[in-house]
């Protein structure tokens, strides 16, 4: 159990606004667009017109609102492709453990909290990043500082844990040498770690929600672990997200779905397509931070060990099988590929089973594989604050491979479709972040890392928007109006982007009508 005070339990829907039957004039209509005036009505937008045609000031019909946004830009409302929400929900009330230089600096931390929490509750950290300490995690150096209470560390990446011994104890693995778990392991220590209550977790999750419209988010995709579906179904039972989900599915429930007739863009839940069913997740490999991910040469570190390539995941006769299965149903599969070696399983099997999908992260790609995205018809889902941050961890494990990692660009010139996303909370849930990493390669006072892998405004919005690129009549009114115009903002200023108003499905999530 964790500490619960002060939890606020998100809006119901009936606070949330209605659906607008609006007109937004002076608008600038996307990023360095035209004067526009524009019509919202059941959740569509059903007139555009340049500001040249208007002939004046609008005014407003019987039951019709009028909002001058003064110049303002409206953009497609941006997604999240790539999220963990109750993961993010979560680590947002955890010890944050981000920029920890070693392990050590971590135990110092978790004195630190422990002093300031009650006993008996498993202390949960989140955020660290071991690929460039100086000494390793250990059980040991937790123990000094918190003999007696459980806990509980999870890296940034969420593919490694470190607990001290009351925490191995209390998850059956009293007899682990040193308390780090990687991969799978990790993944099966915290499912049977004490949880927050549902409720307490649902209540977090709406407040996120309302967090990432706030920054302009109109849309995520939820690779939660777990039954991710029925979760988002509770959850639209209780109130109305603030943006729209695509709840994905994993192996192990693959059989079930199959059974619903759960198909990749069915509409799930209470809210009238709000919740959707996602992709499949898979997985080919591990992660670049904690060495695992499955690359083509050996990491400088582990030479002549096992493991030294990283860790196989799924083997490619799985994948396929798994793959096949759950297209022949319509659930289209999601295949975190990490690795060079992951990257050409992943699309090998793509290749074989001839469906639509995605694949997850492609950090590092063989070149020979670059334009193979655009010819299967496979998404990027790609989450450019991770270049930023792991430049120094790529810097010392891919050593003489960066020029094709993270490679944003050469992906866009092969053709590929891009779509942004965080990976919280692995990265924060704002799409500015992502944005400004791509233009910018860089997120310090540092020079930009591969330059030539930067990405124009344009292209890193249309990323964000997963593939929108205009607003049209017809399209559905999820929409996010800026103070700031991105064309003629630097990588500061996207960074840092005032978001004045969100709408998703016609309704204000945002901002203040």
């Amino acid at each position: 159990m964790e500490d619960y005070a002060g939890v606020r339990r998100g809006r119901p829907a009936e606070e949330l606004s209605p659906a607008c039957e609006l007109t937004l004039d002076r608008v600038r209509l996307g990023a360095g667009g035209p004067l526009t005036r524009l019509r919202i009505a059941g959740g569509r937008i059903t007139h555009v017109v340049a500001e040249a045609q208007t002939g004046g000031r609008a005014v407003a019909a019987d039951g019709e609102r009028v909002l001058d946004l003064d110049g303002r830009v409206l953009l497609p409302g941006l997604w999240d492709a790539h999220v963990h929400m109750a993961e993010w929900a979560s680590a947002r009330h955890r010890l944050d453990l981000a920029g920890t230089a070693s392990a050590r600096a971590v135990a110092d931390l978790v004195r630190r909290r422990a002093g300031a929490a009650g006993d008996g509750t498993v202390l949960f950290g989140y955020g660290f990043r071991d690929g460039l300490w100086p000494d390793a995690p250990h059980k040991r150096l937790l123990d000094a500082v918190l003999p007696d209470r459980p806990v509980a560390l999870v890296s940034a990446d969420l593919h490694a844990a470190w607990l001290n011994s009351a925490c191995l104890a209390l998850v059956g693995r009293g007899d682990h040498p040193t308390g780090l778990v990687r991969e799978t392991e990790c993944h099966e220590v915290l499912a049977a770690l004490p949880k927050a209550p549902a409720a307490v977790v649902d209540g977090w999750i709406a407040d996120a929600c309302e967090a990432a419209a706030a920054r302009g988010v109109t849309g995520v995709i939820d690779f939660q672990y777990g039954d991710t579906v029925a979760d988002w179904e509770r959850r639209s039972a209780a109130f109305r997200p603030a943006v729209r989900v695509s709840a994905a599915v994993y192996p192990s429930l693959l059989d079930a779905a199959v059974e619903r007739g759960l198909r990749t863009g069915g509409e799930v839940g209470a809210r009238g397509g709000l919740v959707r069913v996602g992709p499949l997740k898979l997985f080919t490999d591990g992660s670049l931070n904690t060495r695992t991910a499955l690359c083509r040469d050996p990491y400088p570190s582990l030479e002549g060990t096992h493991g030294s390539h990283g860790v196989e995941e799924t083997s490619p006769g799985e994948l396929v099988r798994l793959m096949r299965r759950a297209a022949a149903h319509g659930i289209e599969p999601a295949v975190h590929a990490i690795g060079d070696h992951a990257n050409t399983v992943a699309l090998d099997a793509f290749e074989a089973v001839r469906c639509r999908g995605r694949i997850e992260h492609a950090q590092l790609l063989s070149p020979e594989d670059f334009p193979r995205f655009a010819r299967l018809g496979v998404t990027a889902g790609v989450q450019p604050r991770h270049a930023t941050d792991d430049r120094d961890v790529a810097d010392r494990h891919w050593a003489g491979r960066t020029g094709r990692a993270f490679a944003y660009a050469d992906l866009l010139a092969a053709g590929a479709r891009l779509e942004f996303g965080s990976d919280a909370p692995v990265s924060p849930l704002d799409p500015w972040l992502a944005i400004a990493s791509a233009v910018g390669r860089t997120d310090d006072e540092r020079p930009a890392w591969h330059p030539e892998q930067r990405l124009a405004v344009p292209d890193a919005l249309v990323a964000a928007a997963r593939g929108r690129r205009l607003i049209r009549v017809g399209d559905r009114a999820d929409l996010v109006v800026v103070d700031v115009d991105p064309s003629e903002a630097d990588t500061d200023t996207l960074r840092a982007m005032p978001v004045h108003a969100t709408m998703t499905d016609g309704r204000w999530t945002h901002g203040p009508y």
